[in-house]
C-alpha cells in the first residue's frame, strides 16, 4: 500500500525533476528587445531643484544562463529627455540623449511558475547624458557626462516556445544627478529612475 506521505514526496520530486529538465533544455543564450518608460524622481539639494521629463525608449539585452538558477545580463538602453534645473540664479533646460549600459547578475527559477519564468537582477553600470544642443533644450557650456548607476529589478518571461518568449520587466536605477560639467547645476543629489518595459525574447 502506497502511503500518502510517500505519494506527496514522489509527486514533488517528479515536478522538481520536470522543472529542472525544462530549464536545462532551454538554450543558454538569449537576446531581448523591449520598449521602456523612463520616469525620474524630482530632487532638491544644494539649492538646486531638478526635474526630468518622462520619456520612452528602448532596451536591448543579452543574457547567458550559466546555471540552473543564475545567469549574467548585459544591457544597453536609450532614451531622450530634458533635465530642468532651477537655481537661485535662474534656470537651465538641457535636452539630452541618455545612453544606459549595465551588467547584472540574474537569479531565476529553474522552471515555470503559473506559466511564467520569474527572475530578479542586480548590478551596476553607467548613464551617459549627451546634450542634443537642439533649440529650446540647449544651455551654453553643457557637456557630455557619465554617471555611475546601481541597477536592480525583476520580471517574468512567458514562453511562446523554447526559442521565443514575451517579457515584462521593471528596472530601478540609482545615480547622482548630472550637472553637465556646470558648477551652478551641481546639486550632488541622488535620484531614482523607474524603468518599466515589455518586449520579446529570442533564445539560442
Amino acid at each position: 500500500m502506497i502511503r500518502p506521505k510517500m505519494l506527496v514526496t514522489g509527486l514533488f520530486a517528479t515536478l522538481l525533476f520536470a522543472a529542472t529538465s525544462m530549464a536545462q533544455e532551454l538554450p543558454p543564450n538569449e537576446v531581448s528587445v523591449q520598449g521602456t518608460g523612463f520616469f525620474t524622481k524630482d530632487s532638491d539639494n544644494n539649492g538646486v531643484i531638478q526635474h526630468t521629463t518622462d520619456s520612452g525608449g528602448i532596451l536591448v539585452s543579452y543574457r547567458n544562463r550559466f546555471s540552473r538558477l543564475f545567469g549574467a545580463d548585459l544591457s544597453y538602453g536609450y532614451t531622450r529627455n530634458t533635465q530642468l534645473n532651477f537655481t537661485a540664479a535662474g534656470g537651465a533646460r538641457v535636452q539630452a540623449d541618455v545612453h544606459q549600459t549595465t551588467a547584472a547578475l540574474v537569479a531565476h527559477t529553474p522552471g515555470r511558475v503559473f506559466g511564467f519564468r520569474p527572475f530578479a537582477l542586480a548590478g551596476a553600470g553607467a548613464l551617459t547624458f549627451n546634450p542634443t544642443n537642439n533649440f529650446g533644450g540647449a544651455f551654453i557650456g553643457a557637456d557630455t557626462q557619465a554617471k555611475a548607476a546601481f541597477v536592480y529589478g525583476g520580471g517574468a518571461d512567458y514562453d511562446i516556445n523554447d526559442h521565443f518568449a514575451l517579457r515584462l520587466e521593471y528596472r530601478g536605477l540609482l545615480y547622482k544627478r548630472p550637472d553637465f560639467g556646470l558648477t551652478g547645476l551641481n546639486s550632488d543629489a541622488l535620484t531614482h529612475t523607474a524603468q518599466p518595459s515589455a518586449g520579446f525574447v529570442f533564445r539560442f
